[in-house]
């Protein structure tokens, strides 16, 4: 077959002209399309965006849960609950320089955006940090965010075995504050690992605007990893998706100290009648292996004089739940990835508070998981046994909650 003759000079020309703007590649060696000044996109976890001159990214992700559930008290309906639990947006990246990263996340669920005080805007916005990473060691933060506080409150709730957090973190975790929070890892002999974690912050807990006088919160965390780190960071997810070769231990240690506390759970509750300095002091242990997950959290709080009256009215009493709480949870992922998970919590409160709530609560929940693609994509059931429970006037005893939930997210 022959061309005419101007085909083949047309064919070059065209070559030539497309070359510079089609060939030019960047650092990581993908075709960038620079000279038309487009992103570049990448997919893993979530939806990743590069700028053309790669001084900036954004990664874009998402999760929902979607729940039913349905409370039985001695045989009898008490309630049916059909809604979304959380629905969140989560934005991160880095800004000139991976060094200097940022991670935003808001919450649009109704528990997401309760707020403590009637007159405050809804509490959109659960995270919004900046952090600096000088070397490999180092990582400082500014923002809000979640304080260094237990395992279990600081794992994301898209990264849990069954539908939510035990009943025990409900009461004690320090939960999401402003301040500023700095993060040093390192290693030890052979593979073992620590961290070591610190946060000053207002002490208020998330979106609070101004407080009255100087006080502040004080937390630190330190970790220790003998064996050596988690596979895929498996020891800030619950269950033993990665199926550990070897067997993998974390130990974790906490103290917080909240000055002059406004609320009744320092970041967390009603607002007390008068401030109270609160101590909280945890200690939680994570053993992975074969499939095999093992879990353990105790939580003290303690605060002097916890119960607050409103001198005007003195039958109006906000109290710090001063006690302790104790969690013990363990799983066995099969073939197929099923999984079933048993947790047993204990939270006991102390004499000065009795009069307002019992004095000790037994939760006992069995779980069944089915993950389509790890804890993106999960399918889980629950059922929790609570033998009593009384708050001031509200008592119950012998209650049965059920839960289905279906969690998707990028």
């Amino acid at each position: 077959m022959r061309f005419p003759g101007w085909i083949i000079p047309l064919l070059a020309g065209v070559l030539v002209t497309a070359r510079p703007l089609f060939a030019q590649v960047d650092s990581t060696g993908s075709s960038s399309l620079r000279s038309f000044d487009l992103p570049y996109f990448t997919y893993g976890s979530g939806l990743g965006i590069t700028s053309p001159d790669s001084l900036f990214r954004l990664n874009i992700r998402f999760r929902i849960q979607s729940r039913v559930g349905m409370e039985l008290e001695n045989g009898e309906v008490g309630a049916v609950q059909a809604r979304v639990r959380r629905l969140r947006l989560r934005l991160d990246g880095f800004v000139y320089t991976p060094k200097l990263r940022y991670s935003v996340q808001l919450g649009f669920a109704t528990e997401d955006i309760e707020t403590p005080l009637l007159d405050y805007t809804p509490n959109v916005l659960q995270d919004a940090m900046v952090y600096y990473s000088p070397d490999e060691h180092w990582t400082l933060g500014l923002g809000q965010t979640k304080l260094p506080g237990n395992r279990e409150r600081v794992t994301s709730s898209g990264d849990l075995q069954l539908a939510d957090r035990s009943a025990a973190n409900g009461i004690f975790n320090l939960d999401r504050d402003f301040g500023l929070q700095a993060v040093y890892v390192s290693t030890l002999s052979g593979k073992a690992l620590y961290t070591l974690k610190g946060a000053i912050s207002t002490g208020e807990g998330r979106n609070w605007i101004s407080s009255p006088g100087m006080h502040l919160c004080y937390t630190v965390r330190g970790e220790l990893l003998p064996f050596g780190s988690f596979a895929n960071r498996g020891d800030y997810y619950q269950g033993d998706l990665a199926r550990e070769e070897s067997p993998k231990l974390s130990i974790g240690l906490v103290y917080s100290f909240n000055n002059r506390a406004l609320r009744s759970a320092g970041q967390r509750g009603a607002l007390l009648h008068d401030p109270r300095d609160i101590s909280t002091y945890m200690a939680d242990a994570l053993v992975k292996y074969n499939g095999w997950a093992f879990f353990v959290e105790w939580m003290r709080r303690t605060a002097p004089d916890p119960v607050t009256r409103d001198p005007a009215v003195p039958d109006d009493i906000v109290f710090v739940f001063k006690g302790h709480g104790l969690t013990l949870q363990g799983s066995y992922l099969f073939a197929g990835d099923y999984e079933l998970v048993a947790r047993y919590v204990i939270v006991k409160a102390d004499p000065e508070i009795q009069d307002y709530i019992n004095r000790s609560q037994h939760f006992t929940t069995i779980g069944f998981t089915k993950y389509l693609r790890g804890h993106r994509l999960k399918l889980q059931l629950d059922a929790t046994y609570l033998d009593e429970l009384r708050i001031g006037q509200l008592s119950a005893a012998g209650v049965w909650n059920f839960r289905g939930q279906i969690e998707l997210g990028i």
